[in-house]
């Protein structure tokens, strides 16, 4: 099943979801991507860089570095963001670091009414079949 396939049977198990897609961090770029309604090219690949710099910009990364040092931890690559929930206005944008390929992010993107939990439930539970998709 190709990725964008995969995308979009998966975000019909996130509850009210209405987007999702996939991010290499490393570029920036979508790999992927499921929406229920259309938008700007611009704006999808803003959403794509934006977030690549959630997890890998400047700041983040120095953060990482000056955890690691502090803590007497050699610098092995791990890095300690691995999910982030952002809530706007009117939606709940979901996170999540690849664990097979740490430097790719699963991104759903769900109604404020959504409950969190479960939201953030199934696509932790959708990660991996993500992962087995690329």
């Amino acid at each position: 099943m190709s990725l964008d396939a995969k995308l979009a049977s998966l975000s019909a198990t996130v509850p009210e979801c209405v987007a999702a897609g996939y991010v290499d961090i490393g570029s920036g770029m979508l790999l992927g991507v499921k929406t229920v309604d259309s938008h700007p090219q611009e704006v999808i690949s803003l959403v794509a860089a934006a977030t690549a710099d959630m997890f890998a910009g400047p700041n983040i990364t120095t953060i990482e570095r000056l955890f690691k040092k502090s803590r007497g931890i050699t610098d092995d690559g791990h890095h300690y963001f691995q999910e982030m929930v952002v809530n706007s206005d009117n939606l709940i944008h979901v996170f999540l670091r690849g664990k097979k390929y740490p430097d790719y992010v699963a991104v759903f993107v769900c109604r404020k009414t959504a409950n969190l939990g479960m939201a953030l439930t199934k696509a932790r539970m959708a990660l991996p079949e993500i992962e087995s998709a690329v």
